[in-house]
């Protein structure tokens, strides 16, 4: 790992720990075992790194949601095994993001404070909502699903329901209540059958 990948790495942990604005300059230069010259070599503001941070932390959420979904036949297969990537591979990487979900810590503090920065992470959430949305129309479309279904509505739980497993799991860390709540989305996804 080279310098530069060391300083986005050790500042993605701390934004997760302690979010952007309460992570200082002397936090992350510590952390990285770097000076401001070494840090300045490579970013030309702290702003310049959320942006780099928030890229690497967009990779890591792909490489591990979206992990085996294409060996998946259907769509609620695809829907399943993104609820279990998503509490086992993602919330559970304490490596990467030790305080939990480094998206929700984003968009709690930056809302009104940096709007340009928040915007930048809801771009993230829209995208989100709207594969969860095609994989529930997928399972609509093929028959999986009972007829009527209102996917938008199945979109806002499922969406909405992981959100609020990430804050609590950031919350009290206890894998047997992360477990659970996920689990719950599951069998809600199977009693949508047809």
């Amino acid at each position: 790992m080279n310098l530069k990948e060391k300083i986005i790495h050790e500042s993605l942990k701390l934004f997760s720990l302690n979010g952007f604005l309460s992570t200082s300059l002397l936090d992350i230069i510590s952390a990285a075992e770097t000076s401001k010259g070494g840090f300045y070599n490579h970013f030309t503001s702290k702003e310049d790194l959320f942006f780099q941070v928030l890229d690497e932390s967009r990779k890591i959420w792909r490489e591990r949601n979206l992990n085996g979904l294409a060996d998946e036949n259907n769509a609620i297969g695809k829907l399943k095994k993104l609820l279990k990537n998503y509490r086992d591979l993602y919330l559970l990487d304490a490596e990467n993001f030790p305080g939990g979900c480094i998206f929700i810590m984003f968009a709690v503090e930056l809302g009104d404070s940096r709007p340009h920065l928040s915007r930048e992470v809801q771009k993230g959430f829209v995208g989100f909502r709207a594969m969860i949305n095609r994989l529930l129309d997928e399972g609509k479309n093929s028959g999986e699903f009972y007829n009527g279904i209102n996917t938008d509505a199945i979109t806002e739980i499922l969406f909405n329901g992981m959100l609020g497993a990430s804050v609590n799991y950031s919350a009290d860390r206890s894998t047997g209540n992360l477990n659970h709540s996920i689990d719950s989305l599951i069998d809600y996804i199977d009693q949508l059958k047809r």
